[in-house]
């Protein structure tokens, strides 16, 4: 039986033919020069790149140099330092209160007959300014005299008796219990002439009283009472207001960090004067003196008290006004004296622009002192007659050229060359040569 055939079917069966191989395609050519064209393309790129970042990048020197030199003057303004006085002031808010103010009150009960002065009107101590109905107290006046009188004539009536009393009891005439009785009666009797005399003395006193007038040397206010009526000792508000104008006095307070300044001249026998200003703090209204200070701080505001005194002949203070208190403390003499524009506050500190040869600034940090409100005490780093920046400071740095405002440039000859310094050593150079 022929063995390719299938037994089941009967038919040839042919084996299976295998596949033919894949034919490869062919490798193409390869091209080196393309290579190099890809990589010379990127090196020309990141050579102009390179180039480019160098122009731009901040902080070379090949580009800062040209930068600087093309930068313009900045233009300032400047000032000199000078030798100089600086007042060392304290300046605060006062209050004018008058040495003396008085109420007028009636010191006796009784109706208000007469009213003696003008509202507002300047009074002497002493000057006339109302009068108390004195007719019951010149009855009573009446009445203690005539009480005296009579008990004077009582003890002399008692010294008399006893006079013959005591003759008698040298004659053993009388018993002595009588003249002891005697005697104690003319005691008794001088007393009540004592008690008599206190009664007028005090009659007299309540008319004076009647009779009322100004304790003070000032201004009268507005009247509180119109005369007819009926006035007491124990009324609140008294007939008038008597308040002393000249000399007067300003009260102000100071922190008191200024105590032992202020005391250690006080004690030295210095004078310091004291300048009151409006409110505005612009206008003088009168220079007094410093007369005391407080015995005691406040501890809630941390501050003491100070009076100073002012003669005040046209009434330029008033009571309870308000002002503006300097005092002069000290005067530093021959310091060195900036404006204070000139000063700037750094990260270390104050300082200041110096010019240098007209052309160019100078940094300088300093330690200032007092100041006012227009110049400032330089303790050191600054010399008097050195020129400081005083507007134009916002864009300057050290070493910055600058043009000062109102200066005149220099000018050219003719020709056009600058003028050519001449100095002795010329003349051997040209022979050296």
């Amino acid at each position: 039986m022929n063995e390719n055939v299938d037994p089941a079917t009967m038919r040839e069966v042919r084996p299976a033919r295998s596949p033919k191989p894949a034919i490869a395609p062919p490798p193409h050519k390869r091209r080196p020069w393309l290579r190099w064209l890809v990589a010379v393309v990127l090196a020309a790129i990141a050579i102009v790149a390179w180039e480019r970042w160098e122009k731009l990048a901040p902080g070379t020197v090949e580009s800062n140099a040209p930068a600087e030199k093309s930068a313009p003057p900045q233009t300032i303004r400047a000032a000199s330092a000078e030798l100089g006085q600086m007042p060392i002031t304290i300046d605060a808010l006062g209050t004018v209160t008058p040495f003396a103010t008085v109420t007028i009150r009636t010191q006796i009960a009784g109706r208000l007959m007469n009213v003696g002065f003008q509202e507002g009107q300047l009074v002497k101590a002493g000057d006339f300014l109302a009068q108390i109905d004195p007719r019951p107290y010149e009855a009573a006046l009446a009445q203690a005299q005539a009480q005296l009188a009579k008990d004077t004539a009582l003890y002399q009536q008692a010294q008399a008796d006893l006079a013959r009393y005591q003759t008698l009891i040298r004659q053993d005439s009388i018993a002595k219990q009588q003249v002891d009785d005697q005697v104690f009666l003319v005691a008794q009797d001088r007393a009540a002439m004592g008690a008599d005399q206190a009664q007028i003395d005090t009659a007299k006193l309540n008319v004076n009283y009647t009779r009322i007038v100004s304790p003070i040397s000032g201004r009268v206010g507005l009247r509180l009472v119109d005369p007819g009526n009926y006035v007491q000792p124990s009324d609140t508000n008294g007939l008038v207001v008597v308040t002393e104008l000249d000399p007067i006095s300003v009260i102000f307070t100071t922190p008191e960090d200024n105590l032992p300044r202020i005391q250690a001249r006080l004690a030295a026998g210095a004078k310091l004067p004291v300048t009151a200003f409006d409110r505005a703090n612009v206008k003088s209204l009168a220079t007094g003196e410093l007369t005391t200070f407080d015995n005691q701080i406040d501890v809630t505001t941390g501050t003491f008290k100070l009076r100073a005194t002012f003669d005040n002949p046209d009434n330029a203070l008033f009571p309870n006004q308000f002002v503006n208190a300097r005092l002069l403390v000290d005067t530093l003499t021959n310091v060195v004296l900036a404006p204070n524009a000139a000063v700037q506050l750094g990260q270390d500190g104050p300082f200041v622009y110096v010019v240098k040869e007209g052309k160019t600034v100078e940094a300088r940090k300093v330690k200032t002192g007092p100041t006012d409100s227009s110049r400032t005490v330089i303790e050191s780093g600054l010399k008097a007659g050195e020129s400081v920046v005083t507007d134009g400071v916002d864009r300057l740095r050290d070493g910055a050229e600058i043009r000062i405002a109102g200066a005149k440039p220099a000018t050219a000859p003719a020709g056009g060359e600058a003028p050519r310094e001449h100095h002795h050593g010329h003349k051997k150079d040209d022979a050296a040569q």
